[in-house]
């Protein structure tokens, strides 16, 4: 929950765990950390992608309620899961139990920011024009003080690697930046030369620990 600019990434990330999916790809281009990311999803065996989602979610459930709980974020965005990401729904119920409001992003239209609309867990949804669950009533609030953002890669600096949409960059972009909270899984931490205009999160979290800035 801070205006404050993150740290700018100019230079090549730092090297990956030697346990991470892509320990030996030092400079290799986006497109094929993704691809191999994506593999390497499809291919978790379920029981061990639903251990690892509980880890990650208790994880994330401590982390709010040492950090956040009685102050002034009683506003989070969450994100429906896709692709394999991990699958956070009972701490957002929870969450939603005790008190907090919860907010799900919407694409609005190619090229732009996200929205954010209210969300209840067990409310009707439907799908959007890119084929995410939303509320089927769209009750629109402003951008959450906090994000859960889910990454598909993350370097060791805490540098996120998409899809290659950019919803994500463009919503972070405008001041004050909420406070970003990465979700991924331990193997997915890669290393790629960032951009100029990318910008750190200040968490990530997985089962396997918190990186924190």
């Amino acid at each position: 929950m801070t205006g404050e600019p993150r740290i700018p990434c100019g230079h090549a990330a730092l090297p990956a765990s030697a346990n991470s999916h892509a320990a030996f790809a030092h400079g290799a281009d986006k497109a094929a950390l993704r691809a191999m990311l994506k593999a390497a999803r499809r291919a978790l065996d379920p029981l061990q992608k639903a251990q690892r989602d509980a880890a990650i979610a208790a994880r994330v459930l401590a982390w709010w309620q040492g950090h956040m709980a009685g102050g002034a974020a009683s506003l989070l965005g969450v994100y429906w899961p896709l692709r394999g990401e991990p699958d956070l729904h009972p701490v957002y119920a929870e969450l939603a139990g005790a008190g907090v409001r919860l907010a799900l992003p919407l694409v609005l239209a190619p090229d732009t920011a996200l929205a954010f609309v209210e969300w209840v867990p067990g409310e009707d949804m439907l799908s959007d024009r890119m084929g995410v669950a939303v509320p089927a009533v769209q009750r629109v609030l402003d951008r959450p003080p906090v994000l859960l953002v889910p990454c598909l890669g993350f370097t060791a600096e805490r540098y996120r690697l998409g899809y290659g949409g950019g919803y994500y960059d463009r919503t972070l972009e405008a001041l004050p930046r909420p406070y970003t909270v990465g979700i991924a899984y331990a193997g997915d931490q890669v290393v790629f030369a960032g951009a100029q205009h990318d910008v750190a999160l200040d968490v990530v979290m997985t089962e396997g620990g918190i990186n924190e800035g």
